[in-house]
C-alpha cells in the first residue's frame, strides 16, 4: 500500500481528500503547515507528498524547494495542489521541484491518474 503524504491547512479539504484516498486503498498522513510537511517527509519516507501551496509556517514553495534540494527527499515525487489556475502557474510549480500540478477543487478520477502514474514511475 502506497503511503502518501497530504501537506494542507484547510481542514474540510485534508478531511475529504484523505477519506477518499484512504478508500482507494492508500495509507494517507496528513500534516497542517508545510514546516511538518517537511518534518514528516523527512521521518516517514512517504512514496509521495501531495502540497498545498498556500500553507502557514513555511509555504508549499519553500517546503518543495527544500525537499527536492536535500539528498534524502528529492527522489520522492511531489504533486503541487493549488487553487492557483493562472496562465504560468504549473511552470511555477514544476520550477519549484514539484513533479506535477493539480488544481482545487479536486477532480479524484484526475489526481487518481498522477498519483499512480508518480508511483508506478518510481
Amino acid at each position: 500500500m502506497a503511503r502518501i503524504l497530504l501537506v494542507e491547512d484547510n481542514e474540510m479539504n485534508r478531511d475529504m481528500l484523505s477519506r477518499r484516498l484512504t478508500r482507494k486503498g492508500f495509507d494517507v498522513l496528513i500534516a497542517e503547515d508545510g514546516q511538518k510537511g517537511m518534518d514528516m517527509t523527512r521521518n516517514e519516507h512517504p512514496d509521495l507528498v501531495l502540497m498545498d501551496m498556500s500553507l502557514p509556517v513555511v509555504d508549499g514553495w519553500e517546503a518543495t524547494r527544500r525537499l527536492k534540494a536535500s539528498e534524502e527527499t528529492k527522489h520522492i515525487p511531489i504533486i503541487a495542489l493549488t487553487a492557483h489556475a493562472m496562465a504560468g502557474d504549473r511552470e511555477k510549480t514544476l520550477e519549484a521541484g514539484c513533479d506535477d500540478y493539480d488544481t482545487k477543487p479536486i477532480e479524484l478520477p484526475r489526481l487518481l491518474e498522477k498519483i499512480n502514474t508518480l508511483l508506478n514511475g518510481k
